[in-house]
């Protein structure tokens, strides 16, 4: 079963620490980092639009998944080569990634993002450029 994820959550998932919007999105994200932290060779689809991560976003809140994002997508698509459709590995994205990005990209990119000021992103980025692991959530 492929995961589907947009393009910027890409990013969002090299970053993720445990940190969300709400605790079911917490729950939902880290299920998925995991499992792609834990099974690298798992398929990843490309797609435009809300993705499995967004199925977690808390109904009461401004829902951006929908938004001004679409944006974000596609510079991250183009910065790695992507485009929607593209079913990869995860560890073959990482590899884009490792390739294509610098930890600065973060903060050029992801400007308008509520997360980017954490640094974790930047940081997923770095540790994947050194060919290193992700963390485990919480450690």
């Amino acid at each position: 079963m492929a995961i589907r994820l947009r393009g910027h959550h890409l990013l969002c998932l090299l970053g993720y620490r445990g940190m969300g919007y709400s605790v079911d999105f917490c729950v939902n994200m880290t299920a998925i980092y995991e499992m792609l932290r834990k099974e690298p060779q798992t398929e990843v689809e490309i797609i435009t639009g809300p993705d499995d991560v967004c199925r977690a976003y808390p109904p009461d809140k401004a829902n951006h998944c929908e938004g001004t994002v679409y944006g974000l997508d596609e510079a991250v698509l183009k910065k790695l080569g992507l485009l929607a459709g593209t079913k990869e590995s995860w560890s073959s994205l990482c590899s884009r990634v490792a390739a294509s990005m610098v930890p600065e990209d973060i903060s050029r990119l992801c400007t308008t993002c509520p997360w980017e000021k954490y640094g974790v992103c930047a940081e997923g980025v770095g540790l994947v450029a050194l060919g290193k692991p992700l963390p485990k959530v919480g450690a």
